[in-house]
């Protein structure tokens, strides 16, 4: 109890004045250790944003994205190896294809409960959402959209804001431009993933680094 108090009031702490959709199901596992636990949770914080979306008194969606950077890639890598009594040598082979998977495109895992089932696909070519990743330099499309499926319990062990109705997706964007430049420059404070339709648009705006 005292180590959900704890949690509670840093997740508080760290989304500041944003409202957090309900999430139903059993609580989602985590380490025992507090320390390592809110460390944990402290890193996926920096690199998530949520939104709801709402049309009158009608709710449309929640959402939440995680930006797949190299530290949070470590830290959810790290914790799966603890989770699955994973080798030192099977974690670092696993960070190894994190790692190069980063250098090839900017991920997103993208969390979403659309109340309407037929808006729910953003996977599709005909999707009505529109998907983009916006910086400073401009906006840029998606290369691929994965649905990784309904969440589970080891969905949201890595990703505690997903609910049991809850869909997990994967959405890559260029890691480059044509010319080599890094879409995310060294300098780079926020990303934002932009979703918009006739429904309406969330933005979620994250840490870049």
């Amino acid at each position: 109890m005292k180590m959900q108090l704890r949690l509670g009031a840093l997740m508080m702490a760290l989304a500041g004045c944003v409202s957090t959709p309900p999430t139903l199901g059993d609580p989602p596992p985590g380490f025992k250790d507090e320390k390592r636990e809110l460390s944990y949770q402290s890193v996926l914080e920096k690199y998530t944003d949520r939104a709801e979306l709402y049309a009158g008194f009608d709710t449309v969606m929640f959402a939440a994205a995680t930006l797949q950077t190299q530290s949070f890639r470590e830290a959810r890598v790290r914790r799966e190896g603890s989770f699955k009594a994973l080798t030192q040598e099977r974690v670092q082979e696993i960070l190894t294809q994190e790692f190069a998977e980063a250098a090839r495109t900017n991920e997103f895992f993208l969390g979403v409960h659309v109340f309407n089932y037929r808006y729910e696909d953003f996977d599709r070519p005909s999707s009505i959402w529109n998907l983009v990743m916006v910086t400073p330099a401009g906006e840029l499309k998606p290369v691929s959209v994965e649905r990784v499926g309904r969440a589970d319990l080891e969905m949201r062990s890595f990703y505690p804001y997903m609910g049991t109705f809850w869909v997990g997706y994967r959405v890559r964007f260029p890691a480059a431009y044509p010319d080599g430049r890094p879409v995310i420059s060294e300098a780079m404070g926020h990303v934002v993933l932009r979703m918009a339709s006739s429904l309406g648009k969330v933005e979620m705006r994250v840490h870049a680094r």
